[in-house]
């Protein structure tokens, strides 16, 4: 059985935290952090994400965690071209 990789969409997560007018600090206290870098670096990519910190974040901004992926299709793409090089 193979597993499906699937990749977070953080550029939705960012779009959801804002429209809500949720800061970076705000979700930064709800993950438990002192401060804000730690999620700011995790919303931009440069650390990841942990199931824990998503199914948290899903809860926050009131989506279902699959809301918070890319589409499978877009998913196996990227896969694909990170292959290819």
């Amino acid at each position: 059985m193979k597993l499906q990789r699937r990749l977070i969409d953080l550029e939705k997560i960012k779009s959801l935290r804002i429209n809500q007018n949720l800061t970076i600090d705000d979700m930064s206290k709800v993950l438990g952090y002192d401060g804000y870098n730690a999620y700011y670096y995790k919303e931009n990519g440069k650390r990841k994400i942990s199931a824990e910190e998503i199914a948290i974040i899903a809860k926050v901004l009131g989506v279902p965690i699959e809301t918070l992926f890319f589409e499978n299709k877009i998913t196996d793409s990227v896969i694909k071209f990170k292959e290819v090089i």
